[in-house]
C-alpha cells in the first residue's frame, strides 16, 4: 500500500503564496530593479551612442515590410532581408522584433574613448562593414581601417544613423528591378537613413558601469592648481608660485591626456619669471 504523504497538495491553477522579500522597499527603489533584473540576453534599444556595443541587430522600417541588414556568409554579400515573409502570418509589433538567424547579427565593437565604431559580421570569419569614397557599401575586409569606421548618431525618436569616415550616411537604396541595397553617399538624413538598433541587455549595462567608473575618476583627478604647483612647481625651500590664469588651460590639457607636459610648460614659464624677477632686484641692490 502507497504511503500518503504528509505534504500539502498542489493542484494546476491553485494560487501560491510566496514569501515576499524586503518589503520595506518603497516603489522607487523597485523601479530601479527592473533595468537590473532584466535577463542581459534581452534585445533593447540603446539610450545612447555609447551603448551600442557587441551583438547589434539592424532593422530599417520599410515598406510594406521592414528589413534587416543581413550578411550573407555563402555569397560573401549584404542581404538586406524582409521579416515579414509570411504576409499571413500576424507580425509583433517592429520595436518587438529580436534576430531568429546569425545572419541578422552584426557584433559592434569600438576603441576605449572613440566616438566611432566597427560593425563585423557574426557569420564567416568576420568581415567589417565598410564604405568607399563613391558611397559603395561591402562587408569583404578583414583588416578595420578608416573606411570601416562608422559614427552612430542617435535621433530623438530613438532611430540611428551611421555616418562614415567621408560624413556622408549609410541608406537605403532601391535599384534597377525593386531591389535594396545598401549606400554610403547620402549628405543628409531622411526616411533611407534611419535605423532601429537592439543590442542585448548586458552591453547596455556594462556601457552604464563604465560611465560611473569615469565620472568617479574624474572626481578624484579634479585640478587643484594650487596644490598641484606645490606638489611640481616648488622650488627654493619648497616656495611654490601659483598662475593667476584661467585654469582651463589645465583642465583642456588633461581631457586632452597631456596634463604632465602642460605642468612641465608651467614650471617652466614661471620659473624663469621667478628668476628675471630675482635679477632684476639683484641689480637694484647691488652697488654698479
Amino acid at each position: 500500500m502507497e504511503k500518503i504523504r504528509s505534504s500539502q497538495l498542489k493542484f494546476k491553477g491553485d494560487k501560491i503564496k510566496k514569501k515576499r522579500k524586503r518589503e520595506h522597499y518603497d516603489e522607487g527603489s523597485a523601479s530601479k530593479r527592473v533595468g537590473e533584473d532584466e535577463d542581459p540576453e534581452t534585445w533593447v534599444l540603446p539610450e545612447n551612442a555609447t551603448e551600442i556595443r557587441g551583438p547589434t541587430f539592424i532593422i530599417h522600417p520599410s515598406d510594406p515590410s521592414p528589413i534587416s541588414v543581413n550578411f550573407d556568409s555563402t555569397r560573401n554579400k549584404i542581404i538586406l532581408s524582409p521579416l515579414d515573409k509570411d504576409s499571413t502570418s500576424d507580425a509583433p509589433p517592429l520595436l518587438d522584433r529580436i534576430p531568429t538567424e546569425v545572419a541578422q547579427v552584426w557584433v559592434t565593437t569600438r576603441v576605449a574613448g572613440s566616438a566611432t565604431i566597427n560593425l563585423r559580421t557574426g557569420t564567416g570569419e568576420g568581415k567589417f562593414l565598410s564604405c568607399d569614397k563613391h558611397g559603395i557599401v561591402s562587408a569583404f575586409r578583414e583588416a578595420r581601417g578608416p573606411e570601416e569606421e562608422w559614427t552612430p548618431v542617435l535621433l530623438p525618436d530613438g532611430m540611428v544613423a551611421f555616418m562614415n569616415v567621408y560624413e556622408s550616411y549609410l541608406s537605403i537604396d532601391e535599384v534597377a528591378g525593386g531591389s535594396l541595397q545598401l549606400r554610403g553617399d547620402s549628405e543628409e538624413v531622411g526616411f533611407h537613413e534611419r535605423f532601429w538598433l537592439k543590442i542585448q541587455n548586458k552591453y547596455k549595462k556594462e556601457a552604464h558601469e563604465e560611465k560611473k567608473k569615469r565620472e568617479a575618476g574624474s572626481e578624484l583627478t579634479v585640478i587643484d592648481e594650487a596644490s598641484t604647483n606645490h606638489m611640481h612647481q616648488a622650488w627654493g625651500a619648497g616656495r611654490s608660485v601659483v598662475s593667476k590664469e584661467d585654469k582651463r588651460e589645465l583642465k583642456r590639457a588633461r581631457k586632452e591626456g597631456r596634463l604632465a607636459e602642460a605642468l612641465l610648460d608651467r614650471r617652466a614659464k614661471l620659473k624663469r619669471h621667478v628668476l628675471i624677477h630675482s635679477e632684476s632686484i639683484s641689480h637694484l641692490i647691488l652697488p654698479q
